[in-house]
């Protein structure tokens, strides 16, 4: 499996055409670690809840989803300085990185 293309500037990773923001690459490697576990059981929790039909189980499952995200920097206030917007979820092709989408070969 091959990883997806990243923005030059690192902030985002494009998975069929849309933007996805990276993780906050300043964080400690051993908190990355940590939160990426808590992700991983969230999920697992959600799929578990999910399959159970268990709905208190699925919307507390999904909030620690979105509270691993926000401190991974994945959602949630952008991890950069510069005021450029989050372009979360827009095609790459009709954002400021066109142009170099274009020449990933997917563009």
């Amino acid at each position: 499996m091959t990883s997806p293309p990243v923005t030059p500037d690192g902030r985002y990773i494009v998975v069929r055409g849309r933007l996805w923001r990276r993780s906050n690459p300043d964080l400690p490697p051993a908190r990355r670690q940590t939160l990426i576990e808590q992700l991983m059981t969230a999920r697992r929790a959600v799929r578990w809840a999910r399959a159970a039909g268990d709905e208190a189980a699925l919307a507390a499952a999904r909030a620690e989803v979105q509270a691993a995200k926000v401190e991974l920097g994945e959602r949630g206030a952008v991890w950069w300085a510069d005021g450029a917007p989050d372009l979360t979820g827009r095609q790459a092709k009709t954002t400021p990185y066109a142009d170099w989408w274009a020449t990933q070969g997917d563009g």
